[in-house]
């Protein structure tokens, strides 16, 4: 198969694959003398033809690299449709990043002859990226290009059946996205299959959208975290005890876990809807260090995410932790999460981040998710093509959206509750707007009403001149709010970690007087409790910021486990 461009490849059997683009890094040829330095981290395996080797929605075994025989590679839906991806031959291995953690597998792979193979397990394919650097490096490379191939392409997931204008569509294909999920959607109004589905099982509009799952489970108008459930992206933990619980996978939380796991500590990481934080809701992060043409929230945070799982940090998403027990009565702090299990570790990191901020706005709730959105996304950006949008807010992450949508939308109103930009805002942000001819500035302005149609989505937006009084509506039925955000912090209620007067973790000097001795600058009031990133009480608030406070953290954290490992004089 060509490089850039490829076209359909037939296979043995004749079926017709998918084209991968950069088909030589996405399926690469082992040699034997490289195939020989990875056989200390497996075991042999053979498979009679027709045999399957792994099967859709069911948990991976790991990597498997084929001594002898092909093995075809289909994707299969749910709704029994099968599509061919790729044939593999000896020399070739088969896994995506997934398997780097055990996850469920989203495609089946069965032999198309007799077929022997080497298995490398999660934890020894872990070890094997470590150990063998330049091996690693490619069959990394890999792993990544056949997960953003199956996204790119629809390839694997679930199926959702809706209209796709659909708010709620819009929302599980956004929490699927961000969490790095492949997904595809059938409208019902073009699709046949489609509409027989909704009619057979879901005439009610109130049931949609559907989610149909690899095994033809029928979900109707599920939660995000009903939607994680049935796809088997919390996985079993047992009764481990890690040596750092990090909960929030931002970039705080995934600088902490890729430092700290690359250093040998056992992590667990938590997060209650996706990796990333706030800042993977950015459409460009255009002042990173490192990336010149930018890069977006996603494929910055989804690479470290990769990263901290290559290093063998356990992560659980979705999974929020509901309170911390500091009592420390083995030697362990507890979190309560809310599947009703603890966890325990011997230290823990807060990186829980801040919530979007919702201002007073009346019936604001009725339209999250329906109209009313807090990031700004291809997804929401499909909803809004063409039309009229309003986005609220002055800071860095309101600029970003502002410029993004500017590509889709027909206008962008940008309402702004001060009298500039400048204060809040970067200088190439603020010269990239105003140089926008489809973005109104409207300073000294409130939105202060939100009316909605019959189905419960946004319609209509009202706004007040805060100088003059004056109020003003429009239809405009997709609303951003980048108003800043309040710590999430709640969890943390009882433990006696100590929060400044507006809820931020409290850490440094600040915490001296509480533990009566100098503390780290980024120890909380509670020894073997820190925090990082934008919970922190005077933290910068930017994604570099967090990452190197993740980093910093990792020595404090090996100085705490250090000492709590010491034998009592």
């Amino acid at each position: 198969m060509a490089e850039e461009g490829a076209s359909e490849q037939a296979t043995d059997g004749g079926r017709a694959a998918i084209a991968f683009p950069r088909h030589e890094q996405t399926f690469p040829a082992l040699s034997e003398q490289e195939i020989a330095r990875m056989r200390r981290f497996g075991e042999i395996r053979r498979y009679r033809h027709g045999e399957r080797l792994f099967e859709t929605g069911k948990p991976g075994p790991g990597m498997f690299v084929i001594l002898s025989g092909h093995v075809a590679i289909t994707q299969r839906d749910g709704l029994g449709h099968v599509t061919p991806v790729i044939d593999q031959g000896p020399g070739q291995f088969l896994a995506e990043v997934g398997q780097l953690s055990g996850r469920m597998a989203l495609v089946d792979g069965h032999a198309d002859d007799d077929v022997e193979t080497l298995l490398i397990p999660p934890d020894q394919l872990r070890a094997l990226l470590v150990a063998e650097a330049d091996l690693g490096e490619r069959i990394m490379r890999a792993l990544i290009l056949r997960r953003v191939n199956l996204i790119q392409g629809g390839v694997g997931g679930p199926v959702l059946i809706g209209r796709s204008n659909s708010t709620s569509v819009a929302a599980l294909q956004n929490f699927l996205t961000r969490n790095g999920l492949p997904n595809h959607l059938l409208d019902p109004e073009r699709d046949h299959d489609a509409a027989e589905l909704i009619a057979r099982y879901s005439p009610s509009p109130a049931d949609w959208p559907l989610v149909v799952i690899a095994d033809g489970t029928v979900l109707r108008n599920p939660s995000e975290n009903e939607l994680a459930h049935a796809l088997g992206m919390i996985g079993q933990r047992g009764n481990k005890i890690y040596d750092v619980a990090i909960v929030g996978c931002g970039p705080a939380g995934l600088a902490t876990a890729v430092y700290a796991a690359s250093e040998g500590l056992s992590v667990a990481v938590l997060d209650q809807r996706a990796f990333g934080g706030q800042a993977g809701a950015s459409a460009r992060i255009e002042n990173y260090l490192g990336f010149p043409t930018g890069i977006s929230g996603q494929a910055l945070a989804g690479r470290a995410f990769t990263q901290a799982q290559k290093f063998g940090a356990d992560i659980m998403i979705p999974m929020a932790a509901r309170s911390l027990d500091c009592a420390r009565r083995d030697g362990t702090f507890t979190l309560a999460l809310e599947c009703g299990e603890p966890l325990r570790s011997r230290a823990v990191v807060v990186a829980s981040g801040a919530r979007y901020r919702r201002p007073e706005i009346e019936n604001l709730a009725r339209f999250d998710g329906r109209g009313v959105w807090y990031w700004a996304s291809p997804i929401e950006a499909r909803l809004c093509a063409q039309q009229e949008v309003a986005l609220v807010g002055a800071g860095n992450s309101a600029g970003q959206a502002a410029v993004f949508l500017s590509g889709h939308a027909r206008k962008v109103r940008m309402i702004i509750r001060g009298g500039g930009l400048g204060a809040s805002m970067s200088r190439y942000l603020i010269e990239r707007i105003e140089a926008t001819p489809n973005i109104e500035l409207m300073f000294n302005t409130e939105v202060v009403a939100l009316d909605g149609m019959p189905d419960g989505s946004l319609e209509r937006i009202t706004w007040k001149s805060r100088l003059s009084g004056e109020t003003e509506r429009a239809d405009i039925r997709n609303l951003f709010l980048f108003v800043g955000a309040d710590p999430a912090t709640g969890w943390l209620d009882g433990c006696g970690v100590t929060l400044d007067r507006a809820g931020f973790v409290v850490t440094g000097a600040q915490s001296e007087l509480n533990l009566g001795r100098p503390v780290q600058s980024l120890e909380t009031s509670v020894p073997g409790v820190f925090a990082v990133g934008d919970v922190r009480s005077g933290s910068v608030k930017r994604v570099g910021g967090a990452i190197g406070e993740g980093a910093q953290v990792v020595a404090a954290l090996h100085g705490f486990l250090g000492d709590a490992a010491k034998p009592a004089l």
